[in-house]
């Protein structure tokens, strides 16, 4: 796992610069934008539409994630440490376990 890097993709800057509802317009028009490995630390994603979204070894940490459905991103090696997740929903290849062990002590997810 490398260190998580800040990428100069224009859809991850409107993310870090707290622009979701923008994001979500040009990523769902056709806009791609691979966010593996990238840090969104103590970025407020709470609006994120996360369908198909490629969230591999991403640094969440701290991020709030309230209410954001995951189920479909891609979040294997991701880590959640300190996140807000209230309501959020999981993809199912997540156990409990292994979502509350990477908010409580930074680990990496890991799928089923």
């Amino acid at each position: 796992m490398a260190t998580p890097t800040i990428k100069n993709d224009p859809l991850y800057q409107l993310l870090r610069e707290g622009k979701v509802d923008q994001f979500n317009q040009q990523h769902n028009s056709g806009e791609a934008c691979d966010l593996s490995g990238t840090d969104l630390r103590s970025v407020d994603l709470r609006k994120l539409d996360a369908k198909n979204l490629n969230l591999k070894d991403c640094y969440l940490r701290q991020a709030d994630l309230r209410g954001v459905d995951l189920s479909e991103a891609n979040l294997e090696g991701a880590s959640i440490s300190g996140a807000k997740i209230s309501g959020a929903l999981f993809p199912k290849q997540l156990s409990p376990e292994e979502i509350n062990l990477s908010l409580v002590h930074g680990t990496r997810m890991r799928y089923r």
